[in-house]
């Protein structure tokens, strides 16, 4: 075989083997939403298990105790019901039916480090007081692939891998492998797609059904009325600092702004409605299946009931408080104003962005609780350097709790975690000029009637590129 010849074959293997490791990446993601109901079952069963064992006297005192479990059962298969048809809705944007198990064969040394939304990076926003708790409950495995959501907020999506995920629901068709979910008035949910054939489905550990649940946290964040008070927090002085910055929008050339960790895409939308072209950038495929479903399927605000509170019974005022039901969306993003050209970009950030393509296009990037998901923190400064226009602004508002700082037992894993002086001081090295900082104390997914609320409080600032990348003295 000539060298060209086992060239071609080296690179046909290695994609096949990274195609492998995307479908398998995948199918664990799917598996994780479809392992919600039983996992969540178990809880409940745990807590009647608890119960049983009480004395009868004890067990009298808590007469409603049955009640609560039947209806903790009914919130379940209401928040069942919404995740079967948000995945009833999502194509995959590569073969599900091929052998993922190509991976597992004896070649593995010749995988990549990075796999797109293979990696087992835990990338999410999912911000708690604890890294080690973060990490464990976040969201893992991300896309490489983009979707435009023009002013009709219908999928027009622009794939770097083959394929391309058109979303479509169809509420009265949904079927998913087999298990049927019904809401509360008795519709049943399930999915006819051939990639959710439990045949093909994975066994996932519960931390996997943790990101769910962090998920559903996030729905209340960015799509509930109840999460107003935690936007006005957060994305409210980033919108009004764009909106200071750019007083003179014009419709025919708007200004572009790129937003990584779009997370559900909630800040996207909203700077694409005050008049600039908005690409959100997410890597986790937990956060883009649903925000694919929200932006793309929404018929009108609230036409989804979840229950987001019901899966802890620690720090809760009263039942009724952690049964509660959450309306979404609070509107309908399709008549949010958007702006022609709104996308949200699946991938990692650093691989996305650092493509030459990419460098001095953007008017402005805002990052939201995002600059301490990074393996280094150096490198997203740098890239988000380079991808600004000279005169360009960076506004960012979040903390630093650094996403793998206790990341125990891979001796190969990286995690720069820099003091804010000292980020600061990089940022001046790539050309920055801090022109407003402030602290801003905010939550984050938090239960707002919950008797325990982490807080942070978070770093805002604004910087302006002043100088191109390169024309910068080291730091001292």
């Amino acid at each position: 075989m000539s060298r060209v010849e086992e060239g071609d074959d080296g690179r046909l293997r290695q994609r096949k083997l990274e195609e492998a490791l995307e479908v398998k990446s995948l199918r664990r993601i799917v598996s994780a939403y479809l392992n919600y109901p039983d996992a969540a079952e178990s809880d409940v069963r745990r807590y009647e298990r608890s119960f049983k064992k009480l004395p009868p006297a004890h067990k009298a005192l808590l007469s409603h105790y049955p009640s609560k479990f039947k209806d903790l059962r009914r919130c379940i298969s209401e928040n069942s019901y919404f995740i079967f048809g948000m995945l009833q809705a999502f194509e995959p944007p590569i073969d599900m039916s091929q052998d993922a198990e190509f991976c597992d064969k004896p070649h593995n040394e010749d995988a990549p480090n990075d796999h797109g939304f293979s990696g087992a990076r835990d990338v999410c926003s999912c911000h708690s007081t604890s890294t080690s708790e973060r990490n464990g409950a976040c969201c893992e495995e991300g896309s490489n692939s983009a979707h435009n959501l023009p002013k009709g907020v219908t999928t027009d999506k622009e794939v770097e891998t083959e394929g391309n995920i058109g979303l479509e629901y169809n509420k009265e068709k949904e079927t998913c492998c087999g298990k049927d979910a019904c809401d509360s008035n008795g519709n049943v949910s399930s999915c006819t797609h051939e990639w959710l054939d439990s045949s093909l489905l994975l066994d996932v550990p519960l931390v996997d059904v943790d990101k769910v649940r962090c998920i559903i946290r996030n729905i209340v964040r960015d799509w509930a009325t109840e999460g107003q008070k935690e936007r006005d927090q957060c994305y409210k002085p980033i919108l009004e600092e764009l909106d200071a910055l750019f007083p003179n929008r014009s419709e025919e050339r708007p200004p572009a702004c790129l937003v990584p960790g779009a997370g559900l895409g909630r800040l996207a939308l909203e700077i694409s409605s005050l008049g600039f072209i908005s690409q959100g950038n997410e890597f986790s495929y937990y956060m883009m299946i649903c925000s694919s479903f929200i932006l793309n399927n929404t018929q009108t605000a609230g036409e989804w009931t979840i229950y987001p509170w019901i899966h802890s019974n620690c720090n809760s005022l009263s039942d009724s408080d952690q049964l509660r039901p959450v309306s979404i969306p609070d509107i309908h993003p399709a008549s949010a104003g958007i702006t022609e050209g709104f996308s949200m970009c699946g991938g990692d950030f650093v691989e996305v962005y650092s493509d030459p393509s990419q460098v001095g296009i953007w008017d402005a990037v805002v990052t939201c609780f995002f600059i301490d998901t990074a393996h280094n923190i150096i490198e997203y400064i740098e890239i988000i350097s380079k991808v600004l226009k000279d005169g360009g602004v960076w506004i960012n508002l979040g903390p630093l709790l650094y996403h793998f700082a206790e990341v125990y037992g891979q001796e190969d894993e990286m995690s720069i975690e820099l003091s804010l002086e000292d980020v600061k001081r990089v940022a001046l090295h790539y050309g920055f000029r801090i022109e407003k900082e402030k602290t801003i104390e905010t939550t984050y997914t938090t239960n707002s009637r919950a008797m325990m609320q982490n807080r942070y409080y978070a770093a805002f600032w604004t910087m302006r590129k002043i100088s191109a990348i390169g024309e910068q003295h080291p730091p001292p």
